[in-house]
């Protein structure tokens, strides 16, 4: 589904490069949606078992289908339900190894096995979180989870 880009360097090096890359991208563009398309996009390009990744954005109510890369997805989520509900609500990262162990989680995609979930906060307001979907029974290890977290307070800047 997605074209992936093969990198030699270290997981932290990768998400040093790809995070510079996001800063290129967004470098003068004012636009929410168009900046949000591209991290999703590059995010689609950078990491590899992934099925799904993009955003939902707060509304001032709940969680609102924003840009993303995958197959068709909920629309809207409650803050406090499923992985993304909850993180926004927490205001931090949630990896979860095995979504068939997470109570609550909103299976958008049958296919998905574990999932990351990065809250996007801009001075203290929740403006919507980072979603990631794989195939794989725990994917995401901790350096994915810095590696994410520092890529969604680069954005979050251009936001």
């Amino acid at each position: 589904m997605f074209q992936h880009v093969h990198y030699s360097d270290t997981k932290q090096e990768q998400y040093a490069l790809v995070t510079k890359q996001l800063e290129a991208l967004l470098a003068g563009e004012p636009n929410q949606i168009a900046n949000l398309s591209n991290a999703s996009a590059l995010l689609g390009q950078f990491l590899d078992r992934i099925n799904w990744v993009g955003f939902y954005l707060y509304d001032g109510y709940e969680l609102v289908l924003g840009p993303f890369q995958g197959l068709p997805a909920c629309v809207r989520i409650p803050l406090g339900k499923g992985v993304c509900g909850t993180a926004a609500i927490e205001q931090k990262t949630i990896r979860i190894a095995n979504v068939d162990d997470f109570p609550g989680h909103i299976a958008c995609d049958a296919a998905s096995r574990s999932e990351i979930v990065v809250p996007l906060v801009k001075d203290g307001e929740l403006i919507g979180v980072l979603d990631i979907d794989s195939p794989e029974v725990n994917r995401f290890k901790e350096v994915d989870e810095i590696g994410l977290t520092h890529f969604a307070n680069v954005l979050t800047r251009f936001l």
